[in-house]
Parts: structure tokens; sequence; C-alpha cells
């Protein structure tokens, strides 16, 4: 934000001049009640012991040496020494120009500073549609991609296929028993398969492209069972999340690790550098040595190599594909997983590379009545029909409305609710409204002032500074949820500033304000609906003109 640049730059030019450094845990920020003015800083607070003086002094000088500032005009000291700065209404005008000025490219930074990162998120086994759980994953990452590239950051989105391992032999035996009953052989019914209507449509399927399949071997006949139904997930998958409107750049295969050697190789660097050896006929991760109770085993005597070489083997791979910073999108079930692959990232020299984010639940609800949801036993309400029902935009705001660790109720009667009560209908309201004055706007004569300083003086009210310090603030939002790596604070931004849309036009007459006024405000007003439909853009929700 433009107020904490100002204010950061002329402290430092203070610091500068009397000679001393700038404290490492300095921190400028707004203040959380608003009647200690527009900014705080805790800067003298740190100076205590480099200046050798009581903080109070230390902002005493500070005062003193800022009393020109020609933006700033009011400085208070609260407490034992902080900070609290007042703006000039003719600053917080100059945030008018700047939104302008960039446009759709209001917010962006250099942050990130080209830092290439990889995220990858969903990776569900494609053994089943996607659930509402994995919408939430799948929201929250394709957020997440697009704030770090407002950001600055270089960002590859990343889905990994499970395409290896038990889960798809089973998928290969579900569609083969579920195809011996289409067929009309009696056959018993397996201990452990999807049980899911979708099973019995791939069957038919399979059956129909292969109506020689019982004339070949059985472990060939699953075989072709399980590759057609991996395939026939995954594209619905593919649809499903293009639907949704998220992104991957890369899909990666599991099984690609162990064809292309990836795995081999990573055993080959881990002996390397003595945190892999041979005991017993079996490959083993030294893990001891970075503070786990056990050594791990990664191949077993039998030549079979464990889920966790797998994921070793994937993070290596990502390493070496050139990614400075790694973030995987987990369910928080995994989160007993955390510290095993944190320790693995070492292992293999990427210390402190690894983020994990982890997404909690989501309660699916009907009018508050639960819905079950198990893929294993075919009872799910899938992402598509959840978006069919309650739309994209009002599903992926929902599930960035909070935090991705904590828990979520989705209900679906309330989420299609058109009403205040409603935050995605709340917010694309306020983008509607906007757009609707335009139209009145332009029936009536009215055209949006120039961004000149005789307009930008008219917006004078407490609810016209409110608006600017409030638009001001979008950049830090940005910055501060990419670092974070938490889309939910957009959304909360987002919300805030069409509350005090809401309550500008409540207390401020725009179209029928007196002489220019009118155009003022409506030129304020087109800047707040510019950045609506740019935070709306951050998180893959659309920004209506009509409601």
């Amino acid at each position: 934000m433009r107020a904490k640049i100002h204010l950061e730059s002329a402290l430092k030019a203070v610091l500068a001049d009397k000679g001393w450094e700038w404290p490492e845990k300095a921190v400028i920020e707004p203040p959380k009640d608003k009647k200690f003015g527009d900014m705080s800083a805790n800067v003298a607070m740190m100076l205590a012991k480099q200046a050798k003086k009581a903080p109070r002094a230390i902002a005493e000088d500070i005062v003193e040496a800022m009393q020109n500032d020609p933006y700033i005009t009011g400085i208070e000291i609260a407490g034992p020494g902080f900070l609290n700065f007042t703006f000039a209404p003719h600053f917080w005008w100059m945030t008018i120009p700047t939104i302008v000025g960039t446009g759709e490219h209001y917010g962006e930074s250099g942050m990130g500073h080209g830092t290439k990162v990889q995220v990858e998120y969903v990776s569900a086994n494609p053994t089943g549609p996607l659930h509402i759980g994995h919408g939430r994953g799948a929201a929250l990452g394709d957020s997440l991609v697009r704030i770090m590239e407002k950001a600055g950051y270089e960002v590859e989105a990343e889905y990994y296929i499970n395409d290896a391992g038990r889960q798809m032999l089973i998928l290969g035996s579900s569609i083969w028993y579920r195809l011996q009953e289409v067929a009309g052989k009696e056959v018993a019914e397996p201990e452990d398969y999807y049980r899911g209507e979708y099973i019995i449509d791939i069957a038919r399927a399979v059956l129909d492209a292969n109506p020689d399949i019982f004339d070949k071997p059985e472990e060939e006949a699953v075989e072709i069972c399980k590759n057609y139904g991996m395939n026939d997930i995954l594209e619905g998958i593919k649809e499903d999340l293009k639907a949704f409107g998220v992104r991957h750049d890369v899909w990666f295969s599991e099984k690609s690790l162990v064809t292309d050697g990836k795995v081999d190789e990573t055993f080959a660097d881990m002996t390397k550098t003595g945190m892999g050896y041979e005991k017993d006929g079996a490959f083993w991760f030294k893990s001891t040595e970075l503070g786990d109770d056990k050594d791990r085993v990664l191949r077993k005597s039998n030549g079979d190599t464990t889920y966790f070489a797998s994921d070793i083997a994937y993070h290596d791979n990502k390493f070496k594909r050139g990614f400075d910073q790694v973030i995987d999108i987990w369910g928080a079930d995994h989160h007993g997983y955390i510290p095993r692959m944190m320790a693995a990232c070492e292992a293999i020299g990427h210390k402190g590379q690894l983020d994990v984010i982890l997404v909690n639940l989501v309660n699916l609800l009907r009018d508050g009545e639960p819905i079950a949801m198990s893929t294993r036993a075919g009872q799910f309400e899938t992402l598509k029909d959840v978006v069919d029902e309650v739309g994209a935009d009002a599903s992926r705001f929902m599930f960035l409305s909070r935090k991705s660790d904590s828990k979520l109720d989705f209900d679906l009667e309330l989420v299609k609710q058109k009403s205040m009560d409603n935050p995605v209908y709340y917010v694309q309201y306020a983008h509607a409204r906007i757009c609707s004055l335009n139209k009145k706007a332009e029936e009536a004569g009215i055209k949006p002032a120039d961004v000149k300083p005789d307009a930008m003086s008219l917006l004078d009210t407490q609810y016209d500074m409110e608006m600017l310090k409030l638009l001001d603030q979008y950049p830090d939002y940005v910055e501060a949820a990419a670092r974070a790596q938490s889309p939910h604070m957009i959304s909360m931004y987002l919300q805030e500033l069409a509350s005090t849309l809401h309550r500008y036009y409540t207390n401020c007459h725009v179209l029928s304000a007196e002489g220019d006024i009118a155009a003022a405000r409506l030129m304020l007003l087109n800047c707040v609906a510019g950045v609506i439909k740019n935070g709306l853009g951050l998180l893959g929700v659309s920004a209506p003109e009509s409601m």
C-alpha cells in the first residue's frame, strides 16, 4: 500500500540521518482501532538497544524530524513509544490515479522476484469422480496460483496422477467384478471394491469396447478394466476441473517415476549422501538422522517399492525440474505425514523448500441436514453435482471464505440464496450495483469525473476517506495472501470492501449529489468496482454486471 511505502521510506530516511539501522523486527501496519490514525509503527520500540535511549525519547526524535512531511498531518506517541500516523486527505486522493493508471494490474508486485514455485493440488486417485472435498482443495490451489503470480512469482500448477499402487488394482478388480455381473455371470462379491454406480457404467463401456474380454486370462482382463477405468475417470476429472475454472499446467504420472528410472535415480543419490542404505535385501531411508523414531523402508526385500519411496522420488524430480519452492496441498488426514516428507526433502538436499497446506473436511448439508459422502461405498455428492446446482462462483467463494485448515459447513440451500446473508452474492452484488449506477448515470447524462485534483478534492467526507484507505490496502492484502499462502484473506478483504461500498451508498448521495460531486463519486465507485473485479478474479469468481 502507498501509505506503508511512504511511511517506511520516510522513517528510514530519519534513521539514516541519525546513524541508526532499520530494525529487523520493525512493523508498519494499520492500527486495529481507527481512532489511532491511519498507520502505526513500533520502530522506536525496536531501536532502544541500538540507540541507547528510551523508546519514548526515540519516538520524540522521530516526530520532530518528520514535522515537515507534506503528506502526514499528525503523529502521536502512544504508551511507551508506539507511533501513530494520520495522513492528509490529498495523500488518499492519489489512490485514484494509482488504480486508474494500473487498471487490471493493480495489486501486482515484485515480491516474488520471479522465484520458481510449483503448486501441486487435487491429485485425487483416478478411482472415482471428484467430490466436494476435492473441490475445496481445487479452489484453494487454483486461487493460490493466481495470487502468487500476481505477487511476482513464476508459478506452475501440477496434478499428480496416482496411476500405480493398490488403489488402481482395486479399481481394476471392481470393474472386472461388475463387468461379469453385467454379462450375467454369477461371481462372488469381493471384500473390498468400489461400489458406486459409475463402476457399473464403466464396466458396460469396457464390455462394449472389448467383447472378447472373457477369452483373455483374468489377469489381462483386470488390467484392461483398470486402464480403461483410470483413463475414463481421469478424463471426467479433467472435465470437472475445467468446468470449475481450475488450471493445471502439468499432469504428472506416478507410474512414470518407475518406468523412467526416477526412483532408482533418487535411491542412488541418497546412497551417495549417506541417507540411504541396503539392509536385509531392502533399501532404507536413514530417517533417524533427521529425528524420526526409526529408519523407513523404501524398497522391500521382494523388490516392491513403498508409497513413501514414490513420494520421495516425486519430490526429488520436482526440485530437479528447477523449482525453488514446492507447495503441496493435502487433505487434513495427512497431517502426520508432513514431518516425514519434510525430512525426506532435507535428505535430498532441499531443506525448507517444501510447504504443505492442509485442507480440512467439508460438511455437505442440505437445509441443515448432512449428506453422507464415501467414494468406496458409492454415496457421495460429486463436485460436478454441486457445481451444476449452485454454480462454480458460489462454490469457489464458499470454499475460500475460511482458512483451509478449518472445517467448513457447505449448505447447498443457503449457498443458492440471493440475499445479503450469502457472502458471494453480497460481494458480487456490490460490483453489479456500481455497474447499474453507471447505466443510470449515462441515462442522466452524468459522466465519471476525469482524474484531476479539483475532482478528487470533492471526495472529502469520512466515507470517502474510509473507501480510499481500504482501496489503498488491496496490494498489501495480495502480498499477505501470497506470503501466508492463504487465499481466504482476499475473500475477507472483498467482503469488507463490499460492506464499505454498501455503507457508502447508504450515506452518500451519488447521482443526486449537487454540482460536480456526482461525477467525482462515480469516479471513486468505478475504482471500487475495478478492485472488486480484480479480487474476485484472484478467487476465480466472476464479477457480474447485473444480478
